[in-house]
């Protein structure tokens, strides 16, 4: 397929340009036009353009991807640049989508992992400059905060932090944004929820959510930001029939 389908059809199916996010979303680095061979990854990181190279991929999809407002401009050197000179070497396309693939109801990280720990009745949730950021819902049977950050930690396979007023008792209502939104439990508290569902936490935030009555949930910032480019990939295969892979990362955090 060419490059501008693909371009076109991500573009259709999580509206990016809606957003305004931390980064550019979409085509980041362009490579190749022709496409026959797509990565997935959470990360565009040095492991992860480096695989994707040696598996003959044209392209990368990633959801963090090499470009943040906050690193402000950079030069092409040191590690910075080994990632960078990899994807212009072997024509390496990368596309990459932040808050469009956190927020999107079907393929979204938070309403994937909702989906996985027993969450219905979805709807959006967080915002960031007036545009959502999550889902929250409903447990479909309620779980005390202590077998809640059990399933979890099943679901995710990664160690579960835990602030909680009391971790015997039962919660229902839930508000999820994956990664590193650690201070948005006040939202959570705002909108009258029980609990709140992330990938980090801070010291002062274990403190302060469950002193305002907050179930707080911490279970790493990549592995609760797995879920949308799998998904991601599944909807690729399944509609362009293109050769697939994912590339995953040990990282604990």
């Amino acid at each position: 397929m060419h490059r501008d389908e693909l371009n076109r059809y991500f573009n259709d199916l999580l509206n990016p340009s809606s957003f305004e996010d931390y980064c550019p979303n979409g085509l980041q680095i362009e490579g190749s036009e022709s496409i026959q061979k797509v990565a997935f990854a959470v990360s565009a990181t040095r492991d992860s353009i480096t695989q994707a190279a040696n598996l003959g991929a044209d392209t990368l999809v990633v959801h963090h991807g090499l470009f943040w407002h906050f690193h402000g401009t950079r030069t092409l050197t040191g590690s910075f640049a080994k990632r960078i000179f990899p994807l212009v070497k072997h024509n390496i396309n990368l596309f990459a989508y932040h808050l469009p693939l956190d927020a999107h109801p079907e393929v979204g990280n938070a309403a994937l992992l909702g989906q996985l720990i027993g969450c219905h009745q979805q709807g959006p949730f967080g915002d960031y400059k007036g545009n959502p950021t999550g889902i929250e819902g409903l447990l479909e049977q309620p779980l005390s905060a202590k077998e809640l950050a059990l399933k979890l930690h099943s679901v995710l396979n990664h160690d579960v932090i835990i602030a909680s007023p009391d971790e015997n008792q039962l919660i229902e209502s839930i508000g999820i944004i994956t990664g590193g939104a650690n201070s948005h439990w006040a939202l959570a508290q705002k909108a009258g929820l029980d609990a709140y569902i992330t990938g980090e936490i801070s010291e002062h935030d274990w403190h302060e959510s469950q002193e305002n009555g907050i179930h707080m949930f911490a279970g790493g910032h990549y592995a609760t930001e797995i879920f949308g480019v799998l998904a991601l990939m599944q909807k690729i295969q399944m509609h362009f029939h293109l050769e697939c892979v994912f590339i995953d990362s040990d990282n604990p955090a």
